[in-house]
């Protein structure tokens, strides 16, 4: 098996694993100081909206200019008086957008490029693009993302409990904001493809957040009727039971998506695919990490405000500080030791192993199930 494997395997038995939940409050500090830079640099800068939310025209030669791409931007902007965006098309010709120009401004652009670029002004095709058509996606966006909060709401509220719900929202919330900040900041223009990609992350996010949620329902079942587990313990075990999966999952997701970022938008210069790459890229990872970080321990939290829970961990926390005072091992402890004589007598693999858990009590448990109830 290879290392990554073995890991895996051991974190989802809960021979080791990572205490996420007992560090949850830096996790959230983390969270706010990105989630308040990035509405600093939405509040500062803005979002830089393509020509298809402000209105404006786009140039296409069907020729090839004398001039550079450079050359041409500075002459665009110059015949224009707004900031353009100039590409090469694959025939050589020049693609050059500018927004915020009527009818009248657009033909007098049309005539000083021709100059400018030393291309007949007949072989310069000017469309126009009303702002009215981006207002209409926007209000649609708007509206399904709207829809899809409120189904997800419902189906998670329904499916699992209300505190996974309030959570999902939470880190749904928490990741848009976090994409729509990064946009502001490195001034990438918002497309309706960068629509696309936002619905897009939303669903991923949801699936990374429903996979964990459903490992900590299952290993809650019946959590009163021990005196083993904290809700909080059990739902650290589901995070690090499926913390390999989501690293996998993320990593073969974000690739493809690196690709189209760095190599066709960076080094090939497909800047149109800057439009949908940078929200899939920085959605996807923020996702992931929402999921971990955030929905999980928030879950917690609201949890063992309960007050059976808030009683469960109380008798818990008593038992151990008892079997401390008496210099006895804890349940667990005990149980490992008797899982290590009954390996070295040549037991089935199924038997507990001792734990080695980094960050957190030692933890163990047939591959992953919920401890029986115990008292």
């Amino acid at each position: 098996m290879s290392r990554l494997g073995n890991l895996g395997a051991r974190l989802y038995r809960g021979e080791v694993g990572y205490d996420f939940i007992g560090k949850r409050k830096i996790w959230y500090g983390v969270s706010i100081l990105i989630t308040i830079t990035a509405i600093l640099g939405l509040a500062v800068s803005g979002l830089n909206m393509g020509i298809e939310f402000k209105g404006g025209a786009v140039f296409t030669t069907d020729s090839k200019a004398k001039v550079s791409v450079s050359q041409a931007h500075e002459d665009a902007v110059a015949a224009s008086g707004h900031e353009a965006i100039v590409q090469e098309l694959g025939n050589g010709g020049l693609r050059i957008q500018i927004t915020e120009v009527d009818t009248q401004k657009a033909d007098q652009i049309k005539a000083q490029l021709s100059e400018d670029l030393g291309v007949p002004e007949a072989k310069i095709n000017a469309d126009l693009v009303g702002p009215s058509w981006g207002e209409q996606i926007a209000n649609k966006a708007w509206t399904g993302l709207g829809i899809f909060m409120v189904l997800v709401v419902v189906y998670l509220a329904i499916a699992f409990e209300w505190r996974m719900a309030a959570a999902a929202l939470v880190a749904l919330i928490h990741d848009i904001t976090i994409t729509v900040g990064i946009y502001a900041l490195v001034g990438f223009e918002v497309t309706p493809g960068t629509v696309i990609g936002l619905l897009t992350i939303l669903g991923y996010s949801l699936y990374d957040t429903v996979v964990v949620f459903d490992s900590l329902k299952e290993g809650t079942k019946g959590i009163t009727k021990q005196t083993r587990w904290t809700y909080s313990e059990i739902a650290n075990r589901s995070i690090n039971g499926t913390l390999v999966r989501s690293i996998n999952t993320t990593i073969v997701a974000l690739l493809p998506v690196a690709g189209l970022l760095f190599i066709g938008g960076g080094v090939l210069g497909a800047g149109m695919l800057n439009d949908i790459s940078l929200s899939l890229f920085v959605g996807l990872a923020a996702g992931a990490y929402s999921s971990i970080f955030i929905a999980t321990p928030l879950v917690a939290d609201l949890k063992e405000r309960e007050p059976q829970i808030k009683a469960l961990k109380k008798r818990i926390l008593a038992k151990r500080a008892a079997a401390a005072a008496k210099g006895e091992p804890a349940e667990d402890e005990r149980d490992d030791r008797a899982g290590e004589l009954d390996a070295s007598d040549g037991s089935d693999e199924d038997t507990p192993t001792a734990g080695a858990v980094v960050g957190q009590r030692r933890q163990a448990g047939g591959h992953g199930r919920t401890p029986r109830n115990r008292r």
